[in-house]
C-alpha cells in the first residue's frame, strides 16, 4: 500500500467500533447502554485485528516499525518517565476539565468505563489492552496521520482530530452529551502527542505512556471486577 493513503485510514477505526458494538447490540438483543460494560474486551479484539492489519498494509512500504519510526536504542528513560508523568497528568486533566464542562462535575467518570466484568477477562485485558492500545492507536494516528502528513499544521489537527474522535465511540452509545464529553476529555492530550510526535519522531516514550494511562483503568476494571463492593464505592465517589 502506498504510504499517501495511510492518512485515510484514521477514520476507520470509529467506524469498525460503530460497527461492532451495533452488531453485538443487535446479535444479543440488548441495548447499547446494557453492553456498555464490554467495552475493554472489545477494544483488545479491534486493537489486535487492527494491528495485524497495519503490519500487513505496510509490509511492502518498508514494514510496520518504518510506520512508527522505531529505532532501537534511541530513547533514554528518563524521556520514558517524563512522557509518561505527562500523559498521565494531560488524560486525567481532561477528562476532569470535560466532566465540569459537560456534566457540572469534578471529578466525572462515566461508570461504565471501570465496570466489573469476569475476573478471569479482566486479568488477561491488564496486559492485553494497554499494549494493544499503545500499538493501535498510536501506529495509526502518529505512523498514518502525523508520519505521513506532509503539511505541518494538518499533520497535527487532522490526526488529533480523529485520534479523540474514536473515544466517542468506546462505547458506542446514543448519547451527544456524552460523546461530547469524551471527545473533550482527549483532545488536549492527543493534540499535544500530535505536536511532540512531529517534532521528534520518536514513539517509544509515547506508546510508553499511552500503556500506562490505559494500564491504570485497566488496573480499576480488575479491582471492581475482583473486589465485591468496590464498583459501588467508586461510582458514589
Amino acid at each position: 500500500m502506498k504510504r499517501n493513503f495511510l492518512p485515510f485510514l484514521m477514520p476507520v477505526r470509529s467506524l469498525v467500533f460503530i460497527a461492532v458494538f451495533v452488531l453485538i447490540s443487535v446479535t444479543a438483543r440488548k441495548e447499547l447502554k446494557d453492553i456498555s460494560s464490554t467495552w475493554s474486551a472489545v477494544a483488545s479484539a479491534v486493537n489486535i485485528i487492527m494491528i495485524a492489519a497495519l503490519i500487513f498494509m505496510t509490509k511492502n512500504a518498508g514494514g510496520f516499525k518504518k510506520l512508527i519510526n522505531y529505532e532501537k536504542g534511541r530513547t533514554a528513560p528518563k524521556q520514558v518517565i517524563g512522557m509518561s508523568i505527562l500523559i498521565v497528568c494531560l488524560g486525567m486533566g481532561g477528562m476532569f476539565l470535560a466532566g465540569f464542562v459537560c456534566y457540572g462535575i469534578i471529578p466525572y467518570a462515566p461508570p461504565m468505563m471501570i465496570a466489573p466484568v469476569p475476573v478471569p477477562l479482566a486479568v488477561i485485558n491488564l496486559i492485553v489492552l494497554p499494549v494493544s492500545t499503545a500499538l493501535a492507536e498510536d501506529s495509526l494516528y502518529l505512523g498514518c496521520g502525523v508520519g505521513t502528513i506532509k503539511n505541518r499544521y494538518l499533520s497535527v489537527i487532522l490526526p488529533a482530530f480523529f485520534f479523540a474522535l474514536q473515544h466517542c465511540f468506546i462505547p458506542t452509545l446514543p448519547d451527544a452529551r456524552y460523546m461530547v464529553y469524551r471527545f473533550l476529555s482527549f483532545l488536549p492530550l492527543t493534540v499535544v502527542l500530535c505536536i511532540i510526535y512531529r517534532k521528534n519522531r520518536n514513539p517509544v516514550p509515547i506508546m510508553t505512556g499511552h500503556a500506562v494511562i490505559d494500564l491504570l483503568t485497566a488496573g480499576q476494571i480488575l479491582a471492581t471486577s475482583a473486589i465485591p463492593g468496590f464498583y459501588d464505592m467508586m461510582t458514589k465517589l
